[in-house]
């Protein structure tokens, strides 16, 4: 059975989605760890009650992002981690890491990839005046929101969306399909084929 285990540096609801899901059996999966950049962060107060280890490792305390990775790559490995779930994870994943783990580094983004990539996905979303917005799931590759695409899911944008009401809508939706992606992926149902994607139907 795989082990999926979180990069987090907030409240972590996307992991906690996914934690549950395993919990629930929904996914047939172990959680494995979570790791923060950011100390006392909500997320390992979900980590807690799902009974799931949590750790803060602190860029600071290293002299280089190598070595801050390799640091949570010890900790990734010591609990036999199969996939990287990053969830709210507010740090660029290096090429150190993407390697190691490579085409097993999840990340949802709020918009649907190749549209308003980086910060505030849903802002540029309301100030282009799209029609439709929404969430992708994708591998985490060394550019920043470019690997592979897995899942998406679309939103309606209406008129008087604002960032903030735009932004709830399509949590939802992430709250969905990312611990598909992460079933999927367990179930051994996702074939790479260069950037293309396919999902085997069962």
């Amino acid at each position: 059975m795989k082990k999926i285990s979180y990069l987090v540096s907030g409240r972590g609801s996307n992991f906690k989605a996914i934690a549950e899901s395993i919990a629930s059996g929904y996914i047939s999966a172990e959680n494995g760890v979570v790791i923060s950049n950011v100390d006392g962060v909500k997320a390992f107060d979900s980590a807690r009650s799902l009974g799931i280890p949590y750790f803060y490792v602190n860029p600071k305390s290293y002299s280089s992002k190598e070595e801050y990775e390799a640091g949570i790559c010890s900790i990734l490995r010591s609990h036999s981690t199969d996939l990287i779930c990053a969830a709210g994870y507010m740090r660029i994943i290096s090429p150190y890491l993407i390697n190691e783990f490579r085409n097993r580094i999840m990340n949802i983004h709020p918009a649907l990839l190749p549209s308003f990539p980086g910060l505030h996905a849903q802002k540029q979303a309301i100030d282009y005046g799209v029609k439709i917005s929404g969430c992708t799931v994708h591998f985490v590759d060394e550019g920043t929101d470019t690997g592979p695409v897995i899942l998406q899911s679309a939103v309606p944008v209406s008129d008087d969306d604002t960032e903030e009401s735009l932004s709830a809508k399509i949590l939802k939706e992430e709250h969905k399909i990312y611990p598909l992606a992460v079933k999927y992926f367990c179930e051994d149902r996702i074939t790479i084929n260069d950037r293309k994607i396919s999902i085997r139907q069962i």
